[in-house]
């Protein structure tokens, strides 16, 4: 069946306008109350990359999240917040973005992530490590930000799914990557196939374009999208961002991977990319290597830590 994607126009984060505009985006996807039933644990995994630049869009707003997390309790769910900030805690971070005022309102717990070792799909990929409130949750719903990403050149569904990787192993897989954009790209793709979120709605009503992930500006798109297809949905994205799809690593290898569908196949139920094209949207001034371009010796001795304190250990758990 051909994945759906929501596509519709929004400008405003006034918490009234916009608990209607994410009713009208799920309503053709069968609304909150077709992901969550009575009883039902809801990650909210939203991005929430950092604290040191609030006011700079750099992170899924609180109110997407708020009105997320209502309807998820309308429908009889029990939705708790969580990520793995690139830097900090996820509360840390939740308190300086200003998201503790609507989280206590709803009484909407904030959870940090702890690893647990989860086989993927990929026999080269098999040693993820990821977070176990993400594989234990009963329904994850994924509440990515439109960004440009120096590393990766966006980042949307699929990259905000590298939360859910413990701290120090996505330090790990920037050095095992190294200069491999591609390699890099396959495997945020088998991370969201992993986790497999029933979900996600990306924020995309004020965007973060230039040098981002956080080094960039805010910029107003107007819109939000929704999908159970985190790859056709990322895929429609840049679409309408008028970025070519084989420069953006984790679109690429879900092309490849099969895991993408051509825009023909995607159903648009709202709207459809070319009526919300935007012709001048600011890309990263220049890439920056996957493993930040540390000297080899570094990677090396990183490596061998890696191996020594975190993966042998590991190996040794589930072998018993």
């Amino acid at each position: 069946m051909s994945p759906s994607v929501s596509l519709i126009r929004a400008n405003s984060y006034e918490r009234q306008l916009l608990r209607a505009y994410l009713e009208t985006l799920l309503e053709p996807l069968g609304g909150m109350s077709s992901f969550v039933k009575k009883g039902d644990r809801v990650l909210l995994k939203p991005n929430l990359l950092t604290g040191s630049r609030p006011g700079k869009e750099c992170v899924t707003r609180p109110e997407i999240v708020h009105c997320v997390a209502q309807m998820v309790q309308e429908a009889g769910g029990k939705p708790f917040l969580g990520d793995g900030p690139a830097f900090g805690s996820a509360l840390g971070v939740a308190k300086a973005n200003g998201y503790l005022p609507l989280t206590e309102e709803l009484n909407l717990p904030i959870v940090e992530f702890h690893g647990k070792r989860y086989e993927t799909v990929s026999e080269e990929f098999n040693h993820l490590l990821l977070c176990k409130e993400a594989i234990d949750a009963d329904v994850v719903i994924n509440l990515p930000k439109v960004k440009s990403h120096v590393q990766l050149t966006m980042t949307m569904g699929v990259k905000n799914l590298f939360g859910c990787v413990p701290g120090k192993m996505k330090a790990w897989w920037h050095m095992e990557a190294g200069k491999d954009s591609a390699r890099f790209g396959q495997m945020l793709v088998e991370t969201a196939r992993a986790i497999n979120p029933d979900l996600t709605i990306i924020d995309g009503i004020i965007g973060h374009e230039g040098n981002g992930p956080s080094g960039g500006e805010p910029r107003f798109l107007g819109l939000l999208g929704a999908s159970k297809d985190v790859f056709a949905l990322d895929r429609a994205l840049v679409e309408i961002l008028n970025v070519n799809p084989l420069l953006v690593p984790t679109v690429e290898a879900s092309m490849r991977l099969g895991l993408c569908s051509t825009l023909e196949a995607i159903d648009f139920p709202q709207l459809r990319p070319e009526e919300l094209k935007l012709q001048d949207w600011k890309l990263p001034e220049a890439l920056m290597p996957i493993d930040f371009g540390m000297p080899r010796v570094i990677r090396s001795t990183f490596k061998h830590l890696y191996i020594r304190f975190i993966k042998e250990p590991m190996n040794a758990y589930a072998g018993r």
